[in-house]
Formats: structure tokens, C-alpha cells, sequence
């Protein structure tokens, strides 16, 4: 009776109780559990208690593309003959010739010119109030959706469907991929169909902050003094050596990149095949 009488007496007395944790500790070891499994049960359960974020699945956007070739010009003009047209632009020369068009060009108007990939566009407004004159849109002929007499053309606004208008029997003369230039006024509808070609020569630097861009690559088909002949898909494009442009021999590879006001020239040299 004594023995039992000290044990309650101990159970009641608080300050001689035995901490909770030693505790544990004891119990775990009579039932053959080791201290570190049991710590690890306390760490995991005070993990799962916590809230558990993630960090967000966000990847940078991809570049745009750029196409090659492209051109943005905006030229004056600067002399006129019948059909054929003289352009100053911030990089030089641009002729644009037709046997059907461009005979009533004036000084007084200003010219924007595009080519994207296969397609090229030419606006010509007056410089006094901005109206439209002349809008060509050249590119392989797309037909528009459900067979209606629409065409889909590439403009500096991006793809648009324009209407035959009174064009129709011009139109049925040209097959889906033939390269046609039509001209189109600003209700989108075609009011003529023509041949428009254009010559490129660039022999200066833009001005810096100059909207002017060029990327061109083609390869070194003739050289003759400061001038470099390259054949691009648009058509062969004299430049300037002196704008930057590193010794080329004829068959090297060239890419031309005009933008902001600088010009940045690649030249890949061609490989002669094993014998």
C-alpha cells in the first residue's frame, strides 16, 4: 500500500510529471520504434500541414519570325516617264515599271512600297491630304472561300479578301498560284488587273530612326566596281559595297538586313564539292 500511495502521490504533483516528448521517447522504445523514425513522423506531418504552392507555368513568348525576303520603303518621285516611275527612298534608287498603269504619277505624290515573301504592295497617295491614288497588290492568285468571286491578298495590314468587281473575264484567264497584280480601290473591290515589275538599287544608309527595311538573301551573281549583283527571289538587287558590305566573290552567299538605320551584311562562302 505504501508503493501505491507514492505513485498516486507522484500523478498528482504537476512539476514531477515527466515531459511529454521523453515521454514518447520512452514509450517508443518499449515498442521497438527508433527515435528517428518517430521525428520523422512529426517533421511530415508538420509538412502536410502546410499549404503547398507551386510556381507558375509561364515561359517567355517566342520571337516573331521574320520573313525573307521583306521590304518596307516609302519613296518620293522623282522623275516620270510613260509606265515607268523613279523613286528616292532612304536607301536609293527604286523603279517601278508597267505597260498598263503608272501613267499619271506626279511629283506631288508619295509612295509606300512592301514585299512579303511572295507578295509585294504599292500605295500611292497624295502627299497634300493622304487620299488614295493607286493600291497594287501583287502575289500567286488565292481564291477566296465557298468558290465566291473574291481573291485573298496579302496587304501591309495583313491578309484581306478583295471582290472581282467588273473584272471577272481578266480573272478567268489566271489559274490558282499564277502570279497576278491587281489593282484595288478602298471599298476592297479590283478595278484592273496589270503587269507591275520593280528595280531595286540600294546605294546609301538610312538615316537613323528611318522606317526603311530590307532583308535579302541571294546569292553574288556579278560584281563590277563599288557595286555588288545579288539574285534574290525577288529579282536581282544592286548595292553599294561601300553602305558595309565584306569582300564577295561571285557565288557567295549574301543576306542583307537594313533596319533602324543600320545595315548588317552576312556572307556564307560556297563549298566546292569533293572530287
Amino acid at each position: 500500500m505504501k508503493t501505491s500511495r507514492r505513485i498516486i502521490r507522484g500523478f498528482r504533483n504537476p512539476g514531477r510529471l515527466l515531459p511529454l516528448r521523453l515521454l514518447l521517447f520512452i514509450c517508443s522504445l518499449a515498442a521497438g520504434s527508433s527515435p528517428a523514425a518517430l521525428w520523422a513522423a512529426e517533421v511530415g506531418q508538420a509538412n502536410d500541414a502546410s499549404p503547398q504552392t507551386t510556381a507558375p507555368d509561364s515561359q517567355p513568348d517566342a520571337a516573331p519570325v521574320e520573313v525573307d525576303p521583306s521590304i518596307t520603303l516609302k519613296g518620293a518621285v522623282w522623275r516620270t516617264k510613260a509606265g515607268i516611275v523613279f523613286l528616292k527612298t532612304p536607301v536609293g534608287l527604286l523603279t517601278l515599271s508597267s505597260k498598263t498603269t503608272l501613267k499619271d504619277l506626279k511629283a506631288s505624290h508619295e509612295v509606300s512600297f512592301w514585299v512579303h515573301d511572295r507578295h509585294s504592295a504599292v500605295e500611292i497617295r497624295k502627299r497634300s491630304d493622304g487620299s488614295l491614288v493607286h493600291r497594287y497588290l501583287s502575289g500567286p492568285m488565292t481564291l477566296g472561300p465557298d468558290s465566291s468571286k473574291t481573291l485573298r491578298c496579302w496587304t501591309a495590314d495583313g491578309e484581306q479578301t478583295v471582290h472581282y468587281g467588273t473584272q471577272e473575264s481578266k480573272l478567268a484567264a489566271y489559274h490558282e498560284g499564277d502570279q497576278l497584280t491587281v489593282e484595288v480601290d478602298e471599298s476592297q473591290t479590283i478595278i484592273g488587273v496589270h503587269d507591275l515589275q520593280f528595280d531595286l538599287q540600294i546605294s546609301q544608309t538610312p538615316p537613323a530612326g528611318s522606317s526603311a527595311h530590307v532583308l535579302l538573301t541571294g546569292s553574288v551573281s556579278k560584281l563590277k566596281s563599288n557595286f555588288v549583283f545579288f539574285r534574290t527571289p525577288v529579282g536581282v538587287v544592286m548595292i553599294n559595297s561601300k553602305i558595309g558590305i565584306p569582300p564577295v566573290k561571285v557565288g557567295h552567299t549574301l543576306t542583307l538586313h537594313i533596319d533602324d538605320g543600320r545595315v548588317t551584311a552576312e556572307v556564307t562562302k560556297t563549298t566546292k564539292p569533293a572530287a
